[in-house]
């Protein structure tokens, strides 16, 4: 394989993990902008649609239909923990809110600790996420090429949506100046819940590339993801959505790097590495590289 042929594979490894990693940091900071609010039960939302695509995963329906079944039933526990859990606490602290965060989060990996297994279970997937094909010298993964291809999509049309949508507009005034919003006639509970279930969204979709990835669900899966998508926000800048996406983006591509550029005896210390140079980056920018008040900033 040539340099050309090296770096071409470079970045679509790094484009496909970036992606994920850019609509993980959006899930968080969409919430963010409006509430002010670290969602760290975020994560158990993967874990949802990872158990949902185990339990359906080996029933008649097509893996299309048992996906978008998962992702739904994450934007409806999204929907849920707002209502049930954080609505009540939306005019506490910060501090408050974000301790109800970590709670939520705890119980529901609890719970399926109690009702599922502490263990994890194997899920089945379509073969495409393991699956290789070859372009010249290239050796692509389709699930990688999809994972690429869905997270663009999904970027441009939350764009559109922020932009030429009523909620869309509604979202970025309440982003903006929430009393304000308020004052004008904007239903704060609709704004907030429509925050709620891009999140979801957005975690359900990780959720299949994810488990796709790993082969299998547990209580703990969504661990990793919310750990991600906090650093790739905060490195991005947490009140920016283009900062979001540029962490996610720079994150998958420092992972991608070091496991080319280290040695087989310190592949283990990866996510070691990476946290260094995070923590580099942030020592000279610890508002993240993109300065932003509000998500009204172009994605």
């Amino acid at each position: 394989m040539n340099v050309l042929q090296e770096v071409l594979q470079f970045l679509i490894n790094a484009l496909s993990l970036g992606g994920l990693y850019a609509l993980m940091a959006l899930g968080l900071v969409i919430v963010y902008g409006i509430l002010r609010l670290v969602n760290f039960a975020y994560g158990e939302l993967v874990m949802v649609a990872g158990y949902t695509l185990l339990m359906l995963g080996t029933g008649p329906l097509p893996w299309l239909i048992v996906a978008a079944i998962s992702v739904g039933m994450a934007v409806l526990t999204s929907l849920l923990l707002e209502r049930v859990a954080f609505r009540p606490v939306r005019q506490a602290s910060a501090t408050t809110m974000l301790i109800t965060s970590f709670a939520v989060s705890a119980l529901l990996q609890n719970a399926a600790i109690l009702f599922v297994s502490p263990r994890a279970k194997a899920v089945v997937t379509p073969s495409f996420f393991t699956e290789n094909f070859q372009v010249g010298g290239l050796l692509i993964s389709k699930g990688n090429l999809a994972g690429l291809v869905v997270s663009l999509l999904l970027l441009g049309l939350l764009t559109l949506f922020l932009r030429r949508t009523l909620l869309g507009i509604a979202l970025r005034a309440a982003a903006d100046d929430f009393v304000m919003t308020r004052l004008v006639g904007i239903r704060a509970n609709q704004v907030i819940a429509a925050a709620f279930a891009i999140s979801g969204f957005f975690a359900g979709v990780v959720a299949l590339f994810w488990i796709g990835r790993l082969g299998s669900v547990g209580p703990f899966v969504g661990s990793t993801p919310v750990l991600v998508a906090f650093v790739a926000a905060v490195v991005g800048g947490m009140q920016s959505l283009t900062g979001a996406v540029i962490g996610g983006y720079l994150l998958g591509a420092l992972t991608v790097g070091l496991q080319l550029v280290l040695p087989q005896s310190l592949l283990d210390y990866r996510q070691a590495f990476v946290f260094a140079i995070v923590l580099l980056v942030l020592l000279f920018r610890p508002q993240g590289l993109v300065r932003g008040t509000t998500i009204t900033e172009r994605v």
